[in-house]
């Protein structure tokens, strides 16, 4: 089975686009803590959230969860 690399996918278009945890977190309303949590591979966004995050990077779904 893949591996899906959402963490390190999620980070590598955030300091693409010049943005810190913090400041991503405020567009998207939630905790710095959050996001974090995303990038660490701790949690993992809902499908909503996702697509949210899909539309401020002007990412696709599958470059995000890509391997």
């Amino acid at each position: 089975m893949k591996e899906i690399k959402f963490a390190e996918n999620l980070e590598r278009a955030r300091k693409a686009a010049s943005m810190s945890q913090e400041s991503l977190a405020k567009k998207l309303g939630v905790d710095q803590r959050t996001v974090s949590a995303w990038e660490n591979g701790v949690a993992r966004p809902g499908y909503e959230m996702l697509a949210e995050i899909c539309d401020i990077f002007d990412e696709s779904f599958d470059s995000l969860l890509s391997e």
